[in-house]
């Protein structure tokens, strides 16, 4: 049985302040930080599910963890100011 990572590689997905989220709202968020974990696990991560290298890829194993919640994710403030401007106007 693989084990199973339990710190988080956030090279790729870093935010100074923001609202941490445990499974994204939007589909098109969800692809984004599913694609950033891919390139996590490509570069050599261990996935933090149970999954069979051999038999699944990469892409398919960041979607699972994803959907679990396993991979924490937060919004940066250029996208929270963003967000916040508009509300404003």
């Amino acid at each position: 049985m693989p084990e199973t990572d339990k710190t988080t590689d956030d090279s790729s997905i870093r935010a100074a302040e923001g609202v941490q989220e445990a499974v994204p709202e939007s589909r098109f968020r969800l692809i984004v930080v599913a694609a950033l974990r891919a390139k996590q696990l490509l570069r050599g991560a261990r996935p933090r599910i149970e999954a069979d290298i051999g038999r699944r890829r990469n892409t398919s194993i960041a979607l699972e963890e994803v959907r679990q919640g396993l991979v924490p994710y937060t919004l940066t403030n250029e996208r929270a100011e963003k967000n916040g401007s508009r509300e404003h106007k």
